[in-house]
């Protein structure tokens, strides 16, 4: 699997000079497989220059977009995605059950009104809904797709891909807690997780923050750290970086996670999501 990060800032995109190096633009993966196949989790403002290098690569479009919920700043790039406007680009959608619902909701409706001039109706892209991987493991050119529920506010799911022996899972918007539901408890998550070559989870919050903000749904580095450490994982990737987290602090909460590895004699490598990078398993 090739990865590359389109978006990596969680709840609003905050551009400017103060997240240049982290990234600004909200939640974006693209992962290519070993096929060619291309597949993209999330359609948050990473999704527009996404669409711009696909289109430049005077190719057929076709991904398959995965998306862990609806809320706004994981779809709302999906309105300036340059291929659903081509009609020989094929974009099959699936993840959470409320997934087309939530791409259809942020164009006008069928009356005219809504939020945006264009309607979904009128798309000339190929645009269809599988439904599939959340009624069990979804096998995509050779790769094994599971979910987790997220526990976050109206629900959502955590993707597992497994490529040969090598394993990546991408757990966004998840608050980490002990009094969760069954099934979306720490050691649900750690059981997910075990054993992963790369996980990318939540991590938005400081420890002195997070009590603040109990019941949004996302966690703090320290909670996810010790997710990581319980599950085995041998690199762990901060993610869905809070909008107001400067470079600077996002420099800081990824030195404070390296100590804190130093400190338990841990092996695992944790870095902080920066919008461009690439990575390969």
């Amino acid at each position: 699997m090739e990865c590359k990060f389109w978006g990596t800032r969680g709840s609003i995109a905050a551009p400017g000079k103060d997240t240049i190096v982290y990234g600004g633009n909200t939640t974006c993966l693209e992962i290519t497989l070993e096929t060619g196949r291309k597949l993209v989790i999330d359609a948050g403002t990473g999704i527009r220059p996404l669409g711009e290098h696909l289109l430049a690569q005077e190719e057929k479009v076709e991904i398959l977009l995965l998306l862990t919920h609806i809320h706004w700043d994981h779809v709302l790039g999906f309105l300036f995605f340059d291929p659903i406007f081509e009609s020989d680009a094929k974009i099959s959608v699936d993840g959470c059950p409320a997934c087309m619902k939530g791409l259809t909701s942020i164009f006008a409706t069928k009356r005219g009104d809504g939020n945006f001039p264009v309607k979904f109706e009128d798309l000339t892209a190929e645009i269809q809904y599988l439904d599939t991987v959340r009624q069990g493991p979804m096998n995509v050119d050779g790769v094994i797709v599971d979910t987790i529920p997220l526990h976050h506010p109206q629900g959502g799911l955590g993707f597992r891909f497994r490529e040969g022996e090598k394993t990546l899972v991408f757990i966004t918007d998840n608050e980490l807690t002990e009094d969760a539901w069954k099934g979306r408890q720490p050691d649900d998550y750690a059981e997910f997780c075990r054993d992963a070559d790369i996980l990318i989870h939540d991590a938005q919050f400081t420890p002195e923050e997070i009590d603040k903000y109990r019941g949004w749904g996302h966690s703090d580095y320290r909670a996810t750290l010790e997710l990581a450490q319980k599950a085995h994982v041998k690199k762990l990737i901060l993610f869905h970086h809070d909008p107001s987290r400067t470079d600077q602090g996002m420099a800081s909460i990824e030195a404070t996670c390296k100590d804190l590895v130093l400190s338990n004699t841990s092996q695992i490598e944790v870095v902080a999501a920066r919008e461009g990078t690439q990575f390969s398993l």
